[in-house]
């Protein structure tokens, strides 16, 4: 990755309001009572603020850590729910430097400070940028949802901090493949495993695609506060932390958001502080590339 698009690529992966009026999520110490896999599933998906927020735009703080040091700027996001996500990207000086578009399989990415562009589809972007954009995790960032929570699956329960966990259930030895990956967040379980034996786990894991979820659930609303996904096959690593979020008036929407992305050798996080939030459209989502530009090399 080199200049504009290695800013603007992270942010759209790796992937919150007007009045600034909620708090800091609590650290919850204390003991709290078991929930069974099912209660707790039953609990967070009726937490879930199910509004249908089709628009959405903010001003946002970023702030990246990347592999060739830290980043900070503005910039503006706009984004028309399961359609696309627009971000322009406007330094001090308050001239845009960069635009991307990204939908649910294309991306477009302009650099005016080379006069460069890039357009293609997400796994071309994946091949050109080392990380594949994804507008799904994007949008359900943004609005402070589950990632990838599936009504329908198995989850085991746990507790760790004083709030609940919930774990992708089926293949619980992937599970502890992926303790073993991400050593930082473990639970509290006997995590001693054989090279042998994960050697065989990782290779069931190639075969079935092995995606790991934990979730992390503030006790007393049920909102999640953190959503950790391992890919068991690339041995790469997600997390996103729902660091602030707003008041009920605001739907809870995140006012804060932490990403950090993770693989062997290679670490990049984003801070996201979103501000002046509208939920209203229709939302004008311009991308044109001037005859002068060239194709990024």
């Amino acid at each position: 990755m080199k200049g504009v698009a290695n800013v603007l690529v992270p942010l759209v992966i790796l992937t919150a309001f007007g009045c600034k009026s909620g708090k800091p999520l609590p650290f919850v110490g204390g003991d709290i009572p078991a929930r069974s896999g099912d209660k707790l599933l039953e609990r967070v998906l009726a937490a879930v603020d199910t509004t249908a927020l089709r628009y959405y735009s903010a001003k946002a703080s970023v702030d990246l850590t990347l592999p060739d040091g830290r980043k900070s700027f503005k910039a503006n996001i706009r984004s028309v729910q399961d359609s696309a996500a627009w971000i322009s990207v406007v330094p001090a000086l308050g001239i845009e430097v960069a635009r991307l578009l990204l939908t649910t399989d294309s991306l477009k990415l302009l650099n005016k400070l080379e006069d460069e562009y890039f357009v293609g589809d997400t796994v071309a972007a994946q091949a050109k940028f080392k990380l594949q954009p994804s507008l799904s995790l994007f949008q359900q960032a943004l609005l402070g949802r589950p990632i990838g929570l599936d009504p329908n699956e198995k989850y085991r329960s746990d507790r760790e901090n004083g709030q609940y966990v919930l774990i992708s259930k089926e293949r619980r030895s992937f599970v502890r493949a992926a303790q073993d990956i991400s050593p930082g967040d473990t639970l509290a379980r006997d995590r001693d495993m054989g090279d042998r034996r994960l050697e065989r786990t990782l290779r069931k894991a190639e075969e079935k695609e092995a995606i790991v979820f934990r979730y992390w659930i503030e006790p007393d609303s049920f909102r999640i506060t953190r959503v950790q996904i391992a890919d068991l096959v690339r041995d790469q690593t997600a997390d996103l932390r729902y660091e602030e979020r707003a008041d009920a008036e605001h739907h809870h929407l995140p006012e804060r958001i932490r990403i950090t992305l993770s693989e062997p050798g290679r670490q990049a996080s984003g801070e996201l502080e979103l501000s002046r939030i509208v939920l209203e459209g229709p939302l004008q989502l311009n991308f044109r590339i001037p005859e002068k530009y060239k194709p990024m090399p």
